[in-house]
């Protein structure tokens, strides 16, 4: 028998908050280039040091590869989307929800597909020169 659970975790509810009000904010602000930079910024600028690196390095790598892709926020974290306003790629910080890796995901407007299985999520520690290279190869693919 499955255990009951109380609903969403303090962290999940957060979360539902913070996406509520992007929504909100968006609403305002339209949905321009320059007002989804801003909100990336200000949300990569309050992550935790570890995090923060990550984050810039993401931003960076997409606005070298996949220039299309604009940027928002999508519950507090960095994304990117497609012309048509979808979530492509997005970083996850661990400090988020406390885990031991910060995630690079990928939304189903992805192009990644590839046969019956393909990658839709990466765990990510560190950015060296090797982890970079496969990003930006992952994210120019993603872009289409």
């Amino acid at each position: 028998m499955a255990e009951k659970t109380e609903g969403l975790s303090k962290e999940e509810r957060d979360a539902v908050k913070q996406r509520a009000a992007e929504l909100r904010a968006q609403e305002k602000a339209g949905k321009s280039r320059a007002a989804g930079e801003q909100a990336v910024r200000e949300a990569i600028a309050a992550l935790p040091d570890d995090d923060r690196a990550l984050a810039e390095g993401i931003d960076r790598i997409v606005s070298e590869v996949a220039p299309q892709l604009v940027p928002k926020t999508w519950y507090g974290f960095p994304a990117y989307t497609d012309a048509d306003g979808k979530v492509v790629v997005f970083f996850k910080a661990a400090s988020k929800f406390t885990t031991r890796y910060a995630t690079l995901g990928f939304e189903e407007s992805a192009q990644l597909d590839d046969g019956d299985i393909w990658v839709t999520s990466f765990a990510l520690l560190k950015l060296t020169p090797e982890v970079e290279k496969t990003i930006a190869d992952y994210i120019r693919r993603a872009a289409g």
